[in-house]
């Protein structure tokens, strides 16, 4: 069996120790279950996304990602600008 070691804030370390030995957990099990999980779901187990990004943005970056909602191009910033205001 291997040992993985890690350094964690102290205050995580009793947070997460609160937290899963009120789910009858250790710590090394929580981790072993994370892992396990991570290699069923080949990759992490849960979403991992920047909090605070306006949802605005993030269907900005999806529509550009796949060219959806897409206007222009423009010959002159004013063009762009009305455009901008007709919607």
């Amino acid at each position: 069996m291997a040992t993985l070691q890690i350094h964690i804030d102290d205050a995580l370390k009793n947070e997460a120790d609160a937290l899963f030995s009120s789910l009858g957990l250790d710590i090394a099990t929580a981790v072993r279950i994370f892992l396990n999980a991570s290699i069923e779901n080949e990759g992490i187990p849960f979403s991992v996304q920047h909090k605070g990004i306006p949802n605005s943005l993030k269907e900005a970056v999806y529509d550009t990602r796949f060219r959806r909602n897409l206007h222009g191009p423009y010959d002159n910033a004013e063009d762009a600008v009305a455009s901008m205001l007709e919607d």
